[in-house]
């Protein structure tokens, strides 16, 4: 893969991370460039994933935001991790419990195969019903779905 192709994915994926996390917790985008230290512009420029943005920018948005930045080599990112697809580059705002399996068997008492939930509603649906997860039967998409989860999310949780 082309050196800038992955810079800017990773910036993509980084700046949508960003904007979930400061969405779920209920945060404008204003209060949240405030308490970082930044102004509004850059922090909406790190949320379009501009690559350009100074580091220090992106961990004082981390930081408060509860996320920590961490620096994995090739060789320890889990597979999972790496697979392409829709999944892979980032984590939809709200999820359809139709598209996802096994979170629809988790989800039975919603009668409506097009309801949507939160990213964290999802995660807890997850956590609360890990018991009745099939793992041999989790399509790599789901998989991925949930690595996103619990990397944006999670507390350690799940053992997927």
């Amino acid at each position: 893969m082309n050196l800038l192709v992955s810079k800017l994915e990773t910036a993509l994926t980084l700046g949508q991370t960003l904007r979930i996390r400061r969405k779920s917790l209920g945060l404008s985008a204003v209060a949240a460039a405030e308490a970082a230290g930044i102004s509004r512009v850059t922090w909406h420029r790190l949320e379009k994933g501009e690559a350009s943005v100074a580091a220090g920018s992106l961990l004082a948005a981390a930081e408060v935001l509860g996320l920590r930045v961490e620096l994995l080599a090739p060789a320890s990112i889990p597979e999972q991790a790496t697979a392409t697809g829709p999944l892979a580059d980032h984590l939809p705002l709200h999820i359809r419990l139709h598209d996802f399996p096994q979170l629809r068997r988790l989800a039975w008492q919603v009668a409506d195969d097009t309801q949507v939930l939160t990213p964290r509603e999802a995660l807890d649906l997850y956590e609360r019903n890990w018991r009745h997860v099939e793992l041999e039967a989790l399509e790599l998409r789901e998989r991925a779905l949930i690595k996103a989860l619990q990397q944006v999310y999670g507390k350690g949780l799940l053992d997927v």
